[in-house]
């Protein structure tokens, strides 16, 4: 499995030349330095979470959270611990995206943090960033929060229709450093489509530019993500806006390589997809295949497991609460909140005795993390 970058594909820097009103709106997931200053107080020695427990509650955590969408779920999960336990209490922490997450955990930063299940698969097989600066302790697994599912769409005009006339085409899959790009390209290398991704020409720009930069046609195709049933995310709302654009057609090959790739799922919508996704123009299709990225909740190996366990149940029994202060939280019910999930590869025990308790537990593929194994769960 490659995870390289073609030397035969050109990436291309592009600026706007005009401004833009440009509304970033994605989830939170620049890459970042993880030697950057730490945004908890230098005084906490309590390992992974923080001391300021409420005086109440039993429990505390600290939960590491992007900017943009990441932050509005946190900021409303923690809303939820507030109304709907009464031995745990949840602070946000904000944190420099999903892969600075994972770092900042493996420096015990946080009790828990919001990383997606692309990052966690690549910390685990130490592959891209982690392959050279890898983690000493994996991110072990708590609870689904909400997907975003990532497809291609085509600037009218250009001639491309299915993903193959994507070859020689300026392809924008996002700002670089976003994880919905790097699972974007993940999937883009797999066989067998590695040949037209060797051929594409990948646009490295901001998102508040990319709009414009499509009504230049400076960029012929473009990913669109967002979270079913409540919709593409705010770059994308802007250039759906601005420009007439089209699903670029899946291919079976396409398929095949977004099934073959171990950090992402497939979704396929084939139930008005274009209202599924909030788009306000006919993008001319009845069906999109999307290659899933899916954002969790991940736990510290050290955080207690009754405060894991509390936070589970509050995301599985109260998700209508979480959901009044922000929709794209998905889950409704514990179910829900497995959804995605990586096999062979540890679960808090706080979260796994959550799941086997309501009956949603997988015995066959899924592991519960051992604190006496930390360090073994690599692949």
């Amino acid at each position: 499995m490659s995870y390289g970058s073609s030397d035969r594909r050109r990436f291309l820097t592009v600026v706007a030349v005009t401004g833009t009103m440009g509304v970033a709106g994605c989830i939170g997931d620049e890459e970042v330095d993880p030697e950057e200053e730490d945004p908890l107080d230098e005084d906490d020695d309590d390992g992974a979470g923080g001391d300021d427990m409420d005086e109440d509650r039993e429990h505390h955590i600290d939960v590491g959270t992007s900017a943009g969408g990441t932050m509005d779920v946190g900021l409303a999960v923690e809303q939820g611990v507030a109304e709907e336990s009464d031995m745990l209490s949840y602070s946000t922490v904000e944190s420099p995206g999903y892969v600075g997450s994972t770092y900042r955990m493996n420096e015990d930063a946080f009790d828990a943090a919001y990383v997606d299940t692309n990052t966690m698969n690549k910390a685990q097989q130490e592959l891209d960033m982690f392959a050279e600066d890898p983690v000493d302790q994996l991110p072990w697994q708590g609870m689904t929060v909400f997907p975003y599912s990532i497809y291609m769409m085509a600037r009218d005009g250009t001639g491309i229709e299915t993903f193959d006339d994507l070859a020689g085409a300026s392809v924008y899959p996002a700002e670089p450093g976003y994880s919905t790009r790097a699972t974007t390209l993940d999937v883009f290398e797999q066989d067998p489509i590695a040949d037209i991704y060797d051929e594409m020409e990948i646009v490295d720009a901001d998102v508040a530019d990319a709009p414009g930069l499509m009504e230049e046609e400076q960029i012929d195709a473009a990913i669109a993500y967002g979270t079913p049933g409540v919709g593409n995310t705010g770059w994308v709302v802007e250039y759906d806006a601005r420009v007439d654009v089209h699903y670029v057609q899946h291919t079976d090959a396409l398929i095949e390589a977004i099934e073959g790739f171990p950090g992402a799922g497939l979704s396929i919508y084939d139930d008005d997809p274009a209202e599924t996704f909030a788009w306000d123009q006919d993008i001319g299709t009845d069906e999109i295949a999307a290659w899933d990225l899916t954002v969790t909740v991940a736990f510290h190996p050290e955080t207690p497991d009754e405060a894991a366990y509390e936070l589970c149940r509050v995301g599985g029994e109260h998700g209508d609460t979480i959901r009044g202060a922000e929709e794209r939280f998905t889950p409704e019910g514990p179910e829900d909140l497995v959804q995605g999930a990586l096999e062979d590869y540890p679960f808090h025990p706080g979260a796994a005795q959550y799941y086997q308790d309501e009956g949603v537990w997988d015995d066959e593929n899924w592991v519960v993390g051992d604190r006496d194994q930390v360090g073994e769960y690599f692949g």
